[in-house]
């Protein structure tokens, strides 16, 4: 049997916002079922999820997809962390999720996100001058052109990758600030799409590598007048998308008003720096949705309205979301009698601090 290089990728302690890590295992292929990929031990104390020691935590593979970076028949391996115990580490947000879907998987809720992210490099935004400032926005939005947009290699590498291991990519976009891009995963059912979420943030930083920049998941990157970046996240239950869709929508709109300040804990830290009410936003003090709103908390869009069914889109969470506690905060919501983050222990960010 050929060996093969698995790269297993889990989210550390680090807080407010969890980082990606990995690593390589050299094993017998090919991986054809998780079953396939062994459980394997890491140094919890160096990743902010152990004390010195005890320091063993394992990784638990849980979601994988080709290489594309590597190549086939190499994969990249998504992880849940457990404590040497078997139990879920305090920062697996995953398995939480995965609970809840065995709760409400019958009512088939749906995921699309929209990742927003700033390319940088040496502690600036690639083509902004480098002691000074570009044109202001408004020209770079879905620019064309080397005086409009910057950094399309890399992101178009990413996009290739991205089709290439089977990751539901949906489209790209420059986005409202130079250097400033988007990617759009899904629709997919929760777990899929939280996990392909973090993958493709994985290829996005590995060929940052290649390209010598990175990217920022900051929700405001840049002070002034400029748009921060979001992590938009679209959502629909199957009685959503049914006839009658509509009044569903509203009504888990009612219930997301009710339970604005409880999201927001877990829609991003530092996410007050963007939801301003100004640059698209509506200001995180306030919840408000409508149809075709951008300045919106949630907007149902047009074409939602016209046909009476579809799906909304929570413009609140900020580009460095957690997808697996997003997912949560939704479902619970929308399907339960609503959401508390402090069940969980996680606060991200506290919108009454």
């Amino acid at each position: 049997m050929a060996k093969i290089m698995a790269e297993y990728i889990w989210m550390d302690g680090k807080k407010p916002t969890a980082k990606l890590r990995s690593k390589t295992k050299i094993i017998e292929g090919p991986v054809r079922e998780l079953k396939d990929l062994p459980m394997w031990g890491f140094d919890g104390s160096s990743t902010k999820q152990a004390e010195g020691h005890f320091s063993d935590c394992m990784l638990k593979p849980v979601y994988f997809i080709p290489d594309p970076v590597r190549g086939e028949p190499n994969v990249l391996v998504m992880c849940e962390v457990l404590n040497a115990d078997g139990t879920p580490h305090a920062t697996n947000t995953r398995h939480h999720l995965a609970k809840l879907m065995e709760k409400y998987g019958a009512e088939e809720p749906i995921f699309g996100f929209e990742q927003e992210y700033t390319l940088y490099r040496k502690d600036w935004p690639v083509g902004w001058p480098q002691h000074g400032f570009p044109h202001p926005q408004g020209r770079y939005y879905c620019g064309v052109g080397c005086d409009e947009v910057y950094g399309r290699k890399v992101v178009e590498t990413h996009m290739r990758d991205c089709i290439k291991a089977g990751i539901s990519i949906s489209g790209i976009n420059a986005e409202v600030m130079p250097a400033q891009w988007e990617f759009q995963i899904g629709p997919l059912p929760p777990l899929e799409a939280a996990d392909q979420l973090w993958l493709a943030r994985w290829i996005l930083y590995r060929h940052g590598e290649d390209f010598e920049v990175y990217a920022k998941l900051d929700p405001k990157p840049m002070a002034g007048d400029w748009n921060g970046a979001g992590g938009h996240t679209n959502f629909s239950t199957k009685a959503m998308r049914e006839e009658g869709g509509l009044e569903v929508i509203k009504q888990t709109c009612e219930k997301l008003s009710k339970m604005h300040n409880q999201h927001m804990k877990v829609y991003g830290a530092e996410n007050d720096l963007r939801l301003t009410g100004k640059h698209e936003t509506c200001s995180y003090k306030e919840f408000r949705y409508g149809v075709s709103d951008r300045g919106a908390s949630v907007r149902i869009p047009m074409d939602t309205a016209n046909k009476g069914k579809g799906y909304l889109e929570d413009r609140r969470p900020a580009a460095n979301l957690d997808p697996y506690q997003v997912c949560t905060a939704l479902v619970e919501t929308a399907c339960g009698s609503g959401f508390d983050p402090e069940k969980y222990g996680w606060q991200n960010f506290d919108p009454e601090k």
